[in-house]
């Protein structure tokens, strides 16, 4: 019988068993957020850790929504320029044929 491995991370002087998924990546995200938590106890003077817990949540959840829209921004311009791009080679093959 085969049991998923944990692997061990301290985050925010805490340590946790998190099981699955790569160690590497694993430990790569505990220290992002370790160091989020450390940046937001810092930045607002918060020494309460659920309440730095949930600032760095927010934290992160407004880096995502950016980088939701860069991703969307950038799906766009992909998308015309594609187009355009269509457009050109329909006009060159129409003019070859």
């Amino acid at each position: 019988m085969t049991g998923k491995l944990s692997t061990r991370v301290s985050i925010y002087d805490q340590n946790y068993s998190i099981g699955g998924g790569d160690s590497a990546t694993i430990e790569r995200l505990a220290e992002r957020v370790d160091t989020k938590m450390r940046q937001v106890a810092k930045e607002t003077h918060v020494v309460d850790s659920l309440r730095v817990a949930v600032l760095a949540a927010i934290n992160f959840a407004d880096e995502n929504e950016a980088l939701r829209g860069e991703v969307e921004k950038l799906q766009r311009e992909v998308g015309e320029r594609a187009r355009a791009l269509t457009a050109d080679l329909d006009h060159l093959l129409d003019r070859a044929g």
